[in-house]
């Protein structure tokens, strides 16, 4: 069985598992359905998700040039607390940056290897977690736009860390943590303009990823320097792929590339 395309970030349906699904132009797969089974992976050529041209990928499956000119790729999707919205101010393009920015916004704790602050819309939960592999998270600030959720976790980032550390996160190497006790005790360090948003009465979102063999150390697949690569799947958690020979694949990283996928 074959499958081609360019890849993209792969979508999830919550269930216990978790679902996978890898999309292309004119087919899906559902992950899950190939655990325990041999993948091949053959990178053919680049794909800009943007101008659809076969020129190497910058960041976020996007070329140099479109990277630096399309609106989806400003600087306030990393750091929300650039957003300007909300005052009627342009980076790339208002119209979009209104449809995206000007829309309800959570700020969460996530657990995936130690806990972490993040910003997500509303409507990218609970996918936002999963795609960083979160075992639980909880909502703790939802705010009607982007850039209060942005300033609200540049203040609670000097309390808490605000990154993923994705080895200890595929190695499985994580402590459940009391996601309430912690939401509380950050709520002092909320910024005045977005105290009212606090969340105070809910409880932790706990994730069940589909592995069935964890690496006892990971190496990362590159398809610039490894375009060929065949491997037995033993899980998904995040966005990587997990094989029995303890490479991983970082499926969203590698956004952009386009490739051919075969089971064995």
């Amino acid at each position: 069985m074959q499958y081609k395309g360019v890849l993209r970030k792969m979508q999830t349906e919550i269930g216990r598992p978790i679902q996978y699904y890898m999309v292309f132009e004119t087919d899906f797969l559902n992950v899950n359905q190939i655990l325990d089974k041999e993948l091949e992976i053959n990178f053919i050529k680049h794909q800009c998700l943007s101008c659809g041209q076969d020129r190497p990928i910058f960041r976020q499956g996007f070329c140099k040039t479109c990277f630096y000119e399309i609106p989806a790729a400003g600087d306030w999707i990393m750091r929300p607390e650039l957003s300007t919205a909300h005052l009627d101010q342009e980076d790339r393009d208002l119209e979009y940056e209104k449809k995206v920015q000007l829309q309800p916004h959570i700020v969460y704790l996530a657990n995936s290897s130690t806990i972490k602050v993040g910003v997500t819309r509303k409507t990218q939960v609970p996918t936002r977690w999963i795609d960083q592999g979160a075992h639980e998270a909880i909502e703790i600030v939802e705010v009607p736009n982007r850039y209060l959720a942005g300033i609200t976790e540049v203040a609670l980032k000097d309390h808490v860390g605000d990154k993923t550390n994705w080895r200890k996160m595929l190695t499985n190497e994580v402590v459940d943590e009391d996601l309430v006790t912690w939401r509380n005790k950050l709520k002092p360090y909320i910024p005045a303009e977005a105290q009212e948003y606090f969340i105070a009465s809910n409880s932790e979102t706990h994730l069940d990823f589909p592995v069935l063999q964890y690496p006892s150390k990971v190496r990362s697949l590159n398809l610039d320097k490894t375009p060929n690569y065949r491997g037995r799947l033993k899980g998904i958690k995040g966005q990587y792929l997990i094989f029995e020979d303890n490479t991983v694949f970082n499926v969203r990283g590698s956004e952009g590339y386009y490739v051919s996928l075969s089971i064995h």
